[in-house]
């Protein structure tokens, strides 16, 4: 039977995806007591970046939202990972820092990593709401529009 979080998920129409492998020399997550530390995660689907460039120079706010969407998918992944498979497990989501590839004079960074925080409101509701930080940065690995880490703590 489904839980919750997984009954949510399927009524909006989400597949948590299989969880990024590390592409360097970290592990994907951490949990220490009851933290689970999210390593940042770029906008993988299917085994490659789907979202690639800066704002303020060709990626509209739109790309970037998309981008900061599909990095929160990969922590889903990597959350369900280390809840042992059970989304339920997930007592609350505690804090994001995101992180938007941009140009000096891009200001829209909390437009973009609303991307992800409005999603993990849809999936945990109030368990979903977070401390946050979003940060313009001039490049993330792979030309990814955005990175995004998080902090979550488990039932």
């Amino acid at each position: 039977m489904a839980g919750k979080i997984e009954a949510r998920l399927a009524e909006l129409g989400i597949v948590v995806p299989t969880p990024p492998t590390a592409v360097a020399n970290y592990i994907p997550f951490v949990t220490v007591g009851r933290l689970v530390f999210v390593a940042g995660q770029v906008p993988f689907v299917d085994g490659r970046i789907a979202f690639s460039g800066k704002c303020g120079a060709g990626a509209s706010i739109e790309h970037a939202v998309a981008s900061a969407r599909a990095c929160l998918l990969n922590i889903l992944a990597q959350l369900k990972a280390a809840a042992g498979g059970d989304l339920d497990r997930i007592a609350r989501l505690v804090q994001l820092r995101g992180y938007v590839a941009c140009t000096p004079d891009f200001t829209d960074h909390p437009k973009v990593i609303n991307g992800a925080s409005d999603l993990a409101v849809q999936i945990f509701g109030d368990a979903g709401r977070h401390a946050r930080a979003a940060v313009g940065v001039p490049s993330l690995p792979g030309d990814s529009t955005t990175e995004i880490e998080a902090v979550a703590e488990l039932a």
